[in-house]
């Protein structure tokens, strides 16, 4: 090879083969560099390189100068012959135009054609290392945006700070919510039913919402002394027996106890026993009028017609019943239904045990009355009345407190010494025989019983300790003291109470 090749040679042979490398490593080629402004208006070249032109002037140099290659050995190839040679028919110093080269991608390939030194290095690889190559790709992104989205500490715990609080703003949001529907009730309306609640006189606000809680009526005591306070209206409920319905809002509670519903009927139910100063308590002013008054006479009943000589008043005719009646009609109406129910019971009662023994209808009113007062068990009934007759036979006095408590009015408290010793025909640890007349109005279960006693021989009894009002029965005194010694063992024991619980 004796001809020197031009330097443009050189160069094309040097960029042939880098593209050869560069399409067997699978990147992309080295772009070419751009012509002189001789080369692309295609002129013969000077016989002198210009003055830019890095290359010294042609001459023949040895071959393995013929080219730049890199300095490492490994990538040096072997020039082509055909390369190294000049072209048939030309000279070493013709100087050709260069050819385009490979790198840039034919036209019509449906992409923006770019220079090839542009291209991704992924260009010479195969299908298989493109998908895991872009595989690799995605994981590592991934890894890189869960990096970029973890929060330092201290916006985590700015983060957490801002949820709890967000959390107990709603919670107590919702507490907030929850106590204004519980206390005004937006939607409950007046309820359903009806019940019947006695209010006490002089009843406070809490006592009335208790009661009202515990019948039904409200759902929630707390609430209503809250609204009630929030109303102004904790000192205007009325006293009595007002109908109301369960489960209403405590608003309609608090306007029916401010201006309760005037009744149809009044209804007045006495128990057996009580004393017309009891009864009188128990109407109250449910009637016009006053009761005591009412009940000293009547023209449906004379007493002296039922053998009483010297009745001051209607006491034990005043049957105890359930009266219904109309709102403040007079209070001699009630008087005068409970006269005429005790004809009507009166009427089916046998009497005549009663007359054998020499006791007049209204001997058997008082006793009566006084069994009523003692015997707390249906089955004691008769018992007690036998004990009566028996000591009204042999004439030993009745000794039955309930006449002293009846004298003296009271009802309920320990009866103190200067009481048991009160000089009246009441008082019948003193006197002897029947009490001038009955303690309080029976009923027909001790009308019976005072008209059939029981057959006995007790003389004697005392309340049984701890038997719910069971009393314990004797025919001697010598039973009877034992028993009224266990009687005041455990009242002592229980601080001078009387034991007459279960």
């Amino acid at each position: 090879m004796t001809a020197d090749r031009t330097p443009e040679e050189r160069e094309r042979a040097r960029l042939e083969r880098e593209a050869r490398r560069a399409a067997r490593e699978g990147r992309p080629p080295p772009a070419p560099p751009a012509a002189p402004p001789a080369q692309r208006e295609a002129r013969p070249a000077p016989e002198q390189p210009a003055a830019h032109d890095p290359e010294p002037p042609a001459r023949a140099e040895p071959e393995a100068q013929a080219s730049l290659e890199p300095e490492d050995p490994a990538a040096v190839e072997p020039e082509d012959p055909a390369a190294a040679e000049p072209e048939h028919g030309r000279t070493a110093t013709e100087v050709r135009p260069p050819e385009p080269p490979p790198p840039f991608e034919p036209l019509g390939s449906g992409r923006r054609s770019r220079p090839a030194a542009s291209r991704s290095p992924r260009a010479g690889r195969s299908a298989a290392e493109r998908r895991a190559a872009a595989t690799e790709f995605l994981r590592s992104d991934g890894r890189a945006a869960r990096s970029a989205r973890a929060p330092a500490s201290g916006e985590r715990g700015g983060r957490s700070r801002s949820i709890v609080a967000a959390a107990v703003g709603g919670l107590v949001v919702l507490v907030s919510a929850w106590f204004l529907l519980s206390l005004f009730q937006p939607f409950k309306g007046d309820g359903s039913g009806q019940v019947d609640v006695t209010i006490p006189r002089g009843a406070g606000v809490g006592d009335i919402a208790a009661l009202l809680e515990r019948e039904g009526v409200i759902s929630s005591a707390f609430f209503f002394r809250t609204r009630t306070k929030l109303a102004g209206a904790d000192g205007d409920f009325k006293a009595g027996t007002i109908p109301m319905r369960r489960d209403m809002s405590y608003s309609a509670a608090i306007d029916t106890l401010s201006d309760p519903p005037v009744p149809d009927t009044v209804t007045i139910t006495i128990p057996e026993g009580l004393s017309r100063s009891e009864t009188k308590d128990l109407v109250g002013d449910s009637l016009r009028g006053d009761y005591l008054t009412a009940s000293r006479r009547s023209r449906a009943l004379q007493p002296r017609d039922y053998g009483a000589r010297n009745a001051t008043s209607l006491e034990g005719f005043l049957f105890p019943a359930t009266y219904e009646l109309k709102p403040n009609q007079p209070v001699g109406e009630l008087v005068t239904r409970q006269l005429v129910a005790f004809k009507r019971t009166l009427a089916g009662v046998d009497l005549r045990f009663a007359k054998s023994k020499n006791l007049t209808v209204y001997d058997v009113l008082t006793i009566a009355s006084m069994v009523d007062r003692e015997a707390q068990l249906p089955r004691e009934r008769r018992l007690v009345a036998s004990v009566i007759y028996n000591r009204l036979s042999q004439g030993i006095p009745l000794g039955i407190d309930a006449t002293i408590r009846f004298a003296t009015g009271n009802w309920s408290e320990p009866l103190k010494q200067s009481e048991l010793a009160i000089d009246s025909g009441y008082n019948t640890r003193t006197h002897q025989g029947l009490p001038p007349g009955p303690i309080g109005n029976p009923g027909l279960a001790a009308i019976e019983a005072a008209a059939h006693p029981a057959k006995t021989d007790y003389l004697y009894y005392v309340v049984k300790p701890n038997a719910c009002g069971e009393h314990s029965f004797s025919e001697t005194d010598a039973e009877f003291q034992a028993d009224v010694e266990r009687y005041n063992s455990e009242r002592a024991a229980r601080g001078g109470k009387s034991p007459t619980d279960c």
